[in-house]
């Protein structure tokens, strides 16, 4: 029996999972309250057995959000100082403290039924971050996972983070991998209530911004290939369920 940690990068002598339907969808920029409702309405669904996993990617304007473990004292900034940036603050629902989201970010949603995965929400966890760590890989990253902490590091800072919320098996939220994004607007809060690591970008760590196709495509390629999904279009009953 295989019983040594696997790689990353998957390991030769561990099966794939079974090829499984699964949908994109793929909105651009969407503020966060209807990213929120978006989610909701896709979970309800999911759970429901109406439609399969999805995988939604997207950006956000710039926000502060506020996890379950978070404080608001944790941003920094004031009311007076926020309305100068334009970030609004969102409570929510996900795991985890407060963390920024913004443009030149890329926000991954994955909603998936943990039924088939034995309902391992710290499996799932740990595969989202090995997922991005061999995203960040084909552009020449070493991304690690640090013991822990959640989310993709480089050294001792922050590429991507991560918040999950689980109800009737089926997840919401997800991930957040910095692309471009302007970090200073992360020294408004104390992100994810870590206040001795910092955050970087790809943007940072190559000297130039990704190109956001191949940076997508990536990430949409790692997820299938770790949760086993064959993307298709959604079918005419599903449609109403995904606006």
């Amino acid at each position: 029996m295989h019983t040594r940690r696997c790689r990353p990068d998957g390991c030769p002598r561990c099966p794939s999972p079974p090829l499984s339907d699964a949908l994109l969808l793929r909105p651009g920029r969407l503020p966060y309250g209807e990213a929120s409702d978006l989610q909701r309405r896709l979970h309800a669904a999911r759970a429901a057995g109406q439609i399969p996993d999805v995988l939604l990617l997207l950006e956000h304007p710039s926000v502060f959000t506020i996890g379950r473990k978070g404080t608001p004292e944790e941003v920094l900034a004031s009311p007076e100082r926020l309305r100068a940036l334009g970030v609004d603050v969102y409570e929510t629902d996900r795991g985890g403290r407060v963390t920024y989201h913004g443009p030149g970010q890329v926000i991954g949603y994955p909603i998936v039924d943990l039924t088939s995965r034995g309902g391992d929400v710290v499996r799932f966890v740990r595969d989202l971050e090995k997922t991005l760590i061999r995203v960040v890989l084909r552009f020449g990253v070493p991304g690690e996972q640090v013991a822990g902490l959640s989310g993709v590091w480089v050294g001792q800072d922050k590429l991507a983070a991560i918040g999950v919320r689980v109800a009737e098996n089926v997840t919401m939220h997800g991930f957040a991998l910095n692309s471009a994004v302007d970090l200073s607007l992360f020294g408004e809060i104390i992100p994810c209530g870590i206040q001795d690591r910092g955050v970087t970008s790809l943007r940072a760590l190559l000297g130039e911004e990704p190109p956001q196709d191949l940076l997508l495509a990536a990430i949409t390629e790692e997820m299938a290939r770790t949760f086993g999904w064959n993307y298709r279009a959604p079918k005419p009953s599903e449609d109403p369920l995904l606006r």
